[in-house]
C-alpha cells in the first residue's frame, strides 16, 4: 500500500476543514486518504488517535457556525467538570456530541449531532481548549434532565470543589431559582439540600451521602484538624469533630502514587497520635454498606462513652 504524502505543518496531527487543507494546496484525492478520519461532512482528523469527544469537538468547530456552542455532556467533558461514575462510559458522552442554540436560530441536525435550544439567558465561556462551551452552573441545569439527583449532587459538590470551585453556593441557589419551568428542577431542588463546598472527589461525596442516608450524623467535609499544640495536622475526608472520629477514603490514586500515599502514612499516623480513631475506606467497603455503617456507628458511640 503506498505511503499517504505528509501534510502541511499547519495542520498535521490536529483537526482540520477540507476547504483549509485545498487552502494550503492539499489535493481533493489527499482528502481521500486512508489515514484521515471524516467524522463531520467538510472535516478531517488524521493520525491513528480514538475519537474522542474532545478530538471530535474540535473538528466540528472547524466549521461551526458561529450562533452555536457546545452543551449538556459534550460541554461538561470539555470543562472537565466532575461527572458521576459511568457517565464517560454512556453513549451520550461517547458518541455525540451535544450542540446548542439560542432561539430563534434552530438547533443542528445532522450525523453525531444532537441538536438543542437554551434558554437566552444561558451563558458561554471558552473551555481550556479554547472551544465554545456553555458555563459550568449552565451545563449542571442541563444535565439535570438525564441525571439522578445523587449524580446532581455529585456534580454539584464538583462545582464546589476545594481545589477547582467553578462556581459558589449563592450562584447555584440563584440558578435552579430560575430554572421554574426546565426539566428536571425538582431533582435540582432536591439535590440543592444535599451539596456541600470543599470536596475532593466523587466517591467522597458518595461515602458523605451513604452515611447521612444509612441514619448516621452528617460529618463535615475536608475539616481542618489540629494537634494538642493547636498546629494543623491537616484535613480530614468526613470528620466528626467532637468524637474525634475521622473517615477517608483511599481511591486507587493514593496507592498508585508512592510520594502520595507515604504522605497519607504519615497524615494518618499523626491523626491516630492525637486519638483519633481513622476508618479508612476503599470502593469495597462501601459496597459492604452494612459493615461500614456499623464500624462508624460503633466508633462514635464508643467516643460517646468514653469517660
Amino acid at each position: 500500500m503506498p505511503r499517504c504524502s505528509p501534510l502541511p505543518p499547519a495542520i498535521a496531527g490536529v483537526p482540520f476543514a477540507a476547504s483549509t487543507a485545498i487552502d494550503l494546496g492539499v489535493s481533493r484525492g489527499r482528502l481521500r486518504g486512508s489515514d484521515l478520519a471524516i467524522p463531520f461532512r467538510g472535516t478531517r482528523i488524521g493520525g491513528a488517535e480514538p475519537l474522542t469527544i474532545p478530538l471530535l469537538a474540535r473538528a466540528y468547530a472547524t466549521r461551526m457556525p458561529a450562533g452555536q456552542v457546545f452543551s449538556h455532556w459534550t460541554a461538561a467533558i470539555l470543562l472537565d467538570l466532575r461527572l458521576p461514575e459511568g457517565a464517560r462510559g454512556r453513549e451520550d458522552t461517547s458518541s455525540l456530541l451535544h450542540v446548542a442554540v439560542r432561539g430563534p436560530d434552530r438547533a443542528p441536525r445532522r450525523k453525531a449531532i444532537r441538536g438543542h435550544e437554551v434558554v437566552a439567558q444561558t451563558k458561554v465561556v471558552r473551555a481550556a481548549s479554547g472551544l465554545r462551551v456553555t458555563s459550568p452552573i449552565d451545563t449542571w441545569i442541563q444535565l439535570a434532565r438525564v441525571l439522578s439527583v445523587d449524580d446532581l449532587i455529585v456534580m454539584g459538590d464538583g462545582l464546589l470543589s476545594r481545589k477547582d470551585p467553578r462556581a459558589t453556593m449563592a450562584q447555584l441557589v440563584s440558578a435552579v431559582a430560575l430554572a421554574v419551568n426546565l426539566p428536571g428542577i425538582a431533582r435540582l431542588r432536591e439535590a440543592l439540600e444535599g451539596i456541600r463546598a470543599n470536596t475532593d472527589s466523587a466517591r467522597e461525596t458518595m461515602l458523605r451521602l451513604l452515611i447521612v442516608r444509612g441514619g448516621l450524623p452528617e460529618p463535615e467535609v475536608n475539616a481542618v484538624i489540629t494537634n494538642r499544640y493547636g498546629a494543623t495536622i491537616g484535613l480530614g475526608d468526613l470528620v466528626y469533630a467532637k468524637e474525634r472520629v475521622l473517615v477517608e477514603y483511599d481511591g486507587r490514586g493514593h496507592w498508585d502514587n508512592d510520594r502520595q500515599f507515604a504522605r497519607d502514612i504519615r497524615r494518618l499516623d499523626e491523626f491516630m497520635e492525637e486519638g483519633w480513631r481513622v476508618i479508612r475506606v476503599d470502593k469495597a467497603l462501601m459496597a459492604q454498606t452494612a459493615t461500614l455503617l456499623g464500624k462508624i456507628r460503633t466508633a462514635l458511640e464508643q467516643s460517646d462513652s468514653a469517660p
